[in-house]
Order: C-alpha cells, then sequence, then structure tokens
C-alpha cells in the first residue's frame, strides 16, 4: 500500500473517516425515527379496501366498504384484504429503502 493510508480516504486519516461514520450513524437513526411516525396508505378494488400502515410497517387499520361484504364470495374479500396489505407494507418498505438511499448515497450496506 502506498504511503498516506488508503486512496481517496484524505490520506488515510483516520479520525476524519470515523467521525463521518458516525455523522452517518446519527443521521441513519434520525431518519429511522423519521420514518417510523409516516403513515401509508393502499386502496384496491376501487376503494373497496383501504389499508394503513405505519413506517414500522405495523398495520393500523383496515376499512372494507359493506358493500363489497358477500356471504356468497368471501374469497374475494379476503383477496382484496390480502393484497391491499401486502402493498402497503411494500410502500412503506420502499419508502423506507428511498430515503436510506438517498441517505447513503446509493451505497449498499450490509445489514441496512
Amino acid at each position: 500500500m502506498a504511503k498516506g493510508g488508503f486512496p481517496g480516504m484524505g490520506g488515510g486519516n483516520m479520525n476524519s473517516l470515523l467521525k463521518q461514520a458516525q455523522k452517518l450513524q446519527q443521521q441513519m437513526e434520525e431518519m429511522q425515527k423519521s420514518s417510523e411516525t409516516k403513515e401509508f396508505e393502499v386502496s384496491v378494488g376501487g376503494g373497496a379496501v383501504v389499508a394503513r400502515a405505519n413506517g414500522k410497517k405495523e398495520l393500523i387499520s383496515i376499512e372494507i366498504k359493506p358493500e363489497v361484504v358477500d356471504p356468497e364470495d368471501v374469497e374475494m374479500l379476503q383477496d382484496l384484504i390480502l393484497s391491499a396489505c401486502n402493498e402497503v407494507i411494500s410502500k412503506a418498505e420502499e419508502d423506507t429503502a428511498e430515503s436510506m438511499k438517498k441517505l447513503t448515497g446509493g451505497l449498499n450496506i450490509p445489514g441496512m
């Protein structure tokens, strides 16, 4: 390795690198707290089922229009509910991933 440390690392100044890592960690923690307070909503079946989730990817409510409840076709209602739940959780995950991508500049950091 060339004298002066890692190429592109400001001459190998480990203190500077450590400070940058700590700053990134703090920003990630703030982003996570911010994401957890967000709410996401998805509507399926033309508004027949509405699912809401928070940034922790927890379902917080499900609304079902009464006219969609058909005792002869329970399977359709089950499919609508399942679809709405999956979509709203995906929406929350995508938002978190996008926020993380902005924070890290697109770097793929394992475990994040």
